[in-house]
């Protein structure tokens, strides 16, 4: 009986192992279905001729910029704009009190009014002096004058001609006087001499400036150009006339530049030439960073849209698709930009399918339908 009573348990326990072992089979048996994910573009890589070369690094400045300085001394009564201020030309943006230039030029107008009476005595002498001259004239013909008499009369005439002719000078020298010293008493009202925006101001109201003296900076908007070094072992390949691609991160700007400048003296200090590249796009401001591409040469390489790369922290990946249109992710090691291009260094070749777009939406073993 008591064996019996002990097999019975055991019979039963092995009956509860082998049941579960069943209910796991029966587990693993049903497959999990992928994912499903439509409506991704897919592109096949192909290896492509991608230009080679080096960047040069340089700062964007405007074409056009005025460095608006006082030409006379005196006091600043008025500054009529600010900082980012757009103004256009002939925009009074400064006054200044000078009472000297002021004082010289109201002189300088009395000169003239002197210079013109002098001038109409002048002018009356001299027809006093014809008119005797023809009487003294007719009497020598009658014989009621000498001859000495009507010499002198005749000097008298010369002379008086002579007079008007300094008179017309005083007042063509006093007139040209008058109008130096009201240009320079014009130097009071400072204007701008372009159209364009503020983007330095150097004085206040009731400073003391002198000739020279830097008051305020007026850049052209809209026409900009990007100031790179160029190495001295580069510039026997940069020609103005060539076209470059920029890169000018602040204002989200990457497009072709044309050079119009090569500086033909080199930095002594950094053996590097200046070269100018014209540029254009929104928000580009004075003073950014930006970045251009000079081409030496091409080789063969692997480039993917830039929507098919996929950054998450230090790690860059793309979505490769196989055989199958299973979508898995693959690490690759990215270069330069080409355009609206990456450069994949390692990590995907060419004839192999990745995902261009909509990344965001593909996970780890999905399914790809189009």
């Amino acid at each position: 009986m008591r064996s019996r009573t002990a097999i019975i348990p055991l019979l039963a326990l092995t009956v509860l192992v082998f049941s579960g072992c069943g209910g796991d089979k029966a587990g693993s048996g049903e497959k999990e279905k992928p994912v499903v994910v439509t409506g991704v573009p897919i592109e096949k890589v192909a290896s492509v001729a991608l230009p080679e070369g080096m960047e040069a690094v340089g700062t964007v400045k405007a074409r056009n910029s005025a460095v608006i300085a006082s030409r006379i001394p005196g006091t600043v009564t008025g500054v009529f704009v600010t900082e980012g201020e757009r103004v256009g030309r002939g925009k009074i943006l400064v006054t200044l009190e000078a009472a000297e230039s002021t004082a010289q030029a109201a002189s300088a107008y009395a000169s003239v009014e002197e210079a013109e009476r002098g001038l109409e005595e002048a002018r009356a002498r001299s027809r006093l002096a014809d008119a005797t001259f023809e009487r003294y004239h007719n009497l020598f013909r009658e014989e009621a004058v000498t001859r000495q008499e009507l010499d002198n009369r005749r000097a008298d005439r010369d002379v008086s001609a002579q007079a008007v002719a300094r008179s017309e000078a005083r007042v063509t020298a006093a007139r040209q006087a008058a109008r130096a010293a009201g240009a320079v008493a014009g130097y009071t009202r400072i204007s701008a001499p372009l159209a364009g925006v503020v983007t330095a101001k150097q004085v206040e109201r009731g400073m003391t400036v002198f000739p020279g003296t830097p008051l305020l900076t007026v850049e052209e908007e809209g026409n900009y150009r990007l100031e790179v070094a160029v190495p001295e072992s580069l510039v026997a390949q940069v020609r103005v006339g060539d076209t470059v691609r920029v890169s000018v991160d602040g204002a989200g700007v990457t497009s072709s530049g044309r050079i119009a400048e090569v500086v033909p003296a080199a930095d002594p200090a950094s053996r590097t030439f200046t070269a100018k590249v014209d540029i254009a796009g929104k928000g580009l401001k004075s003073g950014m960073f930006g970045r251009v591409f000079l081409t030496t040469g091409e080789r063969k390489g692997v480039a993917v849209p830039r929507g098919a790369v996929v950054e998450r922290g230090a790690l860059t990946s793309v979505w490769v698709v196989d055989g199958r249109n299973i979508a898995r992710m693959r690490l690759v090691k990215t270069g330069s930009l080409q355009g609206d291009r990456v450069e994949i260094l390692s990590g995907l070749s060419a004839g192999e399918r990745v995902v261009t777009g909509g990344v965001e939406k593909v996970v780890e073993g999905a399914e790809l339908r189009q």
